[in-house]
């Protein structure tokens, strides 16, 4: 069961309209609140739309992404943007991205992270806000800290205009959805032979 914090995050999400996306080209811009890692400038702009509460989201960071930062982003080729989606249970994936941004933008991604790698056990318990809590504390948040963080509706309000703009403007439907350069490449599971090929062919 969520507790009553988790559930001021389930009523605030829960207008949000994900479905019935009109198909198109995705544009993938990066904005300014959008979370990035590497080199500003690279070549090849990966973007990829991800949920907190998705599970082959989950896997591509647990089993793909290493490799993929390490061949590509920690050498300066790419330039990867994580842009948030929520997938069901909406409520939970708010939370984990709302934990994620309290944390810090210089902490962002090493507490999404925690958040993939804990994902099973969320689900296996049904202790959402247990765990939540624990990757908020190891980050250095309080308990009062992270009550906060999971209730502000300012910071809701900005995620849910964020999904928004995905669904609308980059006609995103599900995830994780990875384009190279602008151009959609893969949607759900993906592996690092075909992000080469993507990268190599957007880097020609």
């Amino acid at each position: 069961m969520l507790s009553r914090r988790l559930l001021v995050v389930a009523a605030a999400v829960a207008g949000l309209s994900l479905a019935g996306c009109n198909k198109g080209a995705a544009s993938g811009g990066v904005s300014t609140d959008d979370m990035s890692l590497g080199k500003a400038d690279a070549k090849v702009q990966v973007t990829e739309y991800a949920s907190a509460s998705c599970s082959h989201c989950a896997r591509f960071n647990n089993e793909v992404f290493p490799a993929f930062k390490a061949k590509y982003i920690d050498t300066g080729k790419v330039h990867y943007t994580l842009k948030e989606f929520l997938t069901p249970p909406e409520q939970v994936a708010a939370a984990g991205f709302l934990v994620a941004r309290c944390a810090g933008k210089d902490k962002y991604f090493t507490v999404l992270d925690s958040i993939y790698k804990n994902q099973a056990e969320m689900f296996q318990t049904g202790d959402f806000r247990g765990v939540l809590l624990r990757i908020a504390q190891s980050s250095g948040m309080t308990e009062d800290q992270f009550n906060k963080c999971v209730a502000d509706e300012n910071a809701l309000k900005a995620l849910n205009t964020r999904v928004e703009r995905a669904v609308k403007d980059d006609k995103i439907t599900g995830t994780p959805s990875f384009l190279v350069n602008g151009k959609k490449v893969a949607e759900g599971e993906v592996s690092l032979a075909q992000l080469d090929t993507a990268i190599t062919e957007a880097a020609k």
